[in-house]
């Protein structure tokens, strides 16, 4: 580990364990939790309010944690052997997740939302032994996976035969022989694609994106912090930025159990989370619903509030102070559960500026971080006190990433190298080999350009690029952010359309669902829901040159299908158009 300068850093902590507790370069994600729990035993370390709250200590975990683990090793399991965990987040999903890792084999977590169908398909591909899942599948699953596939499924919910939290042992847990370079997890990702592959990621792949996240020159936590684990911990942004980095820091790790806007505020108040980590959806809501309420309250206060979160954006980013965190606006963050947020971090999609801004001018540390599940997954993450608010960060310390073939502003595909990348998919090589150069740079199929600085700056995902007559790129990813904030609209997906089939011309479409929630009863105005979309259209293409205004909006009856951190799945809209669309609105 190089890269060292005058001020510490996270990394040189692992001086004191290396050769003890782990040898080489970084520990596993078992030595981690080790070092934290002897580090903190007391802390709490698991918690959940189901209503009543219920904690777990770091101590009492990792005493789970093993107990599950001898078990595992009691039926045969060894190094290398693959076991899948699917089920709502709770403690049991991470006791289960971190025993299988204990015991040296390789964790697939699987998406919960998935059917029972294609969970049972991801479990056979990845070759998986066991299964940890809740009660609602445990049937569905043994049904559907023969007795030659697994050998056992246990339940991650109390009151079901082989709950994993009941398992107990007097034998003694012995470490296993596995190092940073091994394997430690199989994730399914499918992106906008639907074409699901299983990233492998090694726990150095994960460790090294952990302590490279946290580094005081970005952001800093400690044993003090509340974390809250609201998205879907399968997936990488979650498992890295909330349930790993938490463990590494010994803070406490609260369970939201769904995407409720007041179910979340409950559980924020009631556990006071200082660190919470979304995705734009749930911040873009949150905003929306506080500004609508301050217009509710007239036109005088909705102005007055608006200055003076211009004023304290001034302050804070210019000035060091901050008024409008603990007088200005502390009645607005108190009933939003913010009260205590210590900072906010976006991911798993861009984020408008203008969002970002205003969560800054409420007085939040509010930053945006970019990456993929191929790289475990953060890549760049805006430093707290230096950020900038166009760009999705800086390049972490140890990854290099470069822009293939830039254009003339700059802009070309991302490329990244670095510790946090995976070695491929599995049992995939005719993927993996598409995956990198020559050079062994992974290819992240997006777009964007890199400031002197090393700040990262996106513009769209290379193959959703839209070619205009007059051969101007237009990034339709650019053109959906505009949108995120108009209540109308629940959901929008931009693409090229052939507007004159001779000429091979493409004009620009926005395919919009309705927001259900925004007109209720009224959905079934058309010329109403027409005459709001169009409103609304018409305020973005003004912001836009022409070659970029959207030309044709298609309506649709129902709502797209999406992932679970809310992206849309292009592919799967596009295959299913006919029978999606409801009516056309034409733009001049």
């Amino acid at each position: 580990m190089s890269k060292s300068e005058a001020q510490p850093h996270s990394w040189d902590e692992l001086d004191t364990y290396r050769g003890t507790v782990f040898t080489g370069e970084w520990p596993t994600i078992p030595d981690m939790v080790e070092i934290t729990a002897a580090k903190f035993p007391d802390r709490p370390c698991f918690t959940v309010f189901n209503p009543e709250k219920t904690t777990l200590s770091y101590s009492e975990a990792v005493k789970k944690i093993k107990y599950i683990s001898l078990h595992l090793c009691s039926l045969g399991m060894r190094k290398g052997d693959r076991i899948a965990v699917t089920g709502k987040n709770s403690p049991e999903w991470a006791a289960a997740y971190l025993a299988v890792l204990f015991t040296g084999c390789v964790v697939v977590p699987i998406d919960y939302q998935l059917s029972t169908e294609q969970a049972a398909k991801l479990i056979s591909f990845a070759g998986c032994r066991l299964v940890f899942t809740d009660h609602e599948k445990q049937n569905g699953l043994s049904k559907l996976l023969s007795e030659s596939q697994i050998d056992h499924i246990f339940s991650l919910e109390a009151g079901y035969p082989d709950y994993c939290m009941e398992i107990t042992s007097r034998k003694k847990y012995r470490k296993p022989d596995i190092s940073e370079h091994d394997l430690a997890a199989i994730l399914f990702t499918s992106g906008t694609t639907g074409n699901e592959k299983g990233v492998m990621l090694s726990h150095g792949n994960f460790i090294s994106d952990v302590y490279q996240a946290c580094d005081p020159a970005f952001l800093t936590a400690s044993e003090q912090d509340v974390f809250y684990a609201l998205l879907p911990l399968h997936h990488s942004y979650a498992m890295t930025a909330v349930f790993l980095e938490s463990l590494k820091h010994g803070s406490e790790l609260v369970f939201g159990k769904a995407f409720i806007v007041k179910k979340i505020i409950a559980d924020m108040q009631q556990a006071g989370v200082t660190v919470f980590m979304g995705i734009p959806l749930i911040y873009n809501k949150f905003l929306a619903g506080v500004m609508k309420k301050i217009r509710e309250k007239g036109l005088v206060t909705y102005g007055t509030v608006r200055t003076l979160m211009f004023i304290n954006g001034i302050l804070k980013r210019y000035f060091g102070r901050n008024p409008g965190r603990n007088r200005w606006f502390k009645p607005i963050l108190e009933g939003l559960g913010f009260s205590r947020i210590n900072f906010c971090i976006s991911g798993g999609g861009p984020l408008p500026a203008r969002t970002f801004n205003r969560f800054q001018q409420l007085g939040l540390d509010f930053v945006q971080g970019y990456g993929l599940t191929e790289t475990a997954p953060i890549v760049t993450l805006n430093p707290k006190h230096r950020f900038k608010l166009s760009s999705v960060g800086k390049v972490l310390p140890f990854i290099d990433v470069k822009i293939d073939r830039p254009d003339i502003t700059g802009t070309g595909e991302i490329l990244v190298r670095g510790p946090n990348v995976t070695r491929g998919y599995y049992n995939d090589e005719t993927a993996t080999r598409a995956l990198f150069t020559s050079d062994g740079y992974l290819i992240t199929g997006d777009l964007g350009y890199l400031d002197k600085e090393n700040y990262l700056y996106l513009r769209g995902r290379k193959k959703n690029l839209i070619v205009t007559e007059g051969g101007k790129n237009v990034y339709p990813e650019e053109i959906e952010d505009q949108f995120q904030l108009f209540p109308a609209i629940e959901q929008i997906m931009v693409r090229g359309y052939i507007m004159d089939k001779a000429a091979r011309a493409e004009g620009i479409e926005a395919l919009i669902f309705p927001s259900s929630d925004y007109f209720g009863t009224r959905k079934s105005d058309e010329e109403l829901v027409n005459s709001e979309i169009h409103q609304a259209v018409k305020e973005v293409n003004q912001k836009f040159p022409s070659y970029k205004k959207i030309t044709r909006v298609t309506v649709l009856k129902e709502a797209m299908d999406m992932t679970s951190t809310k992206k849309i799945q292009r592919s799967k809209v596009l295959a299913h158009l006919d029978s999606l669309r409801e009516r056309y609105i034409t733009f001049k």
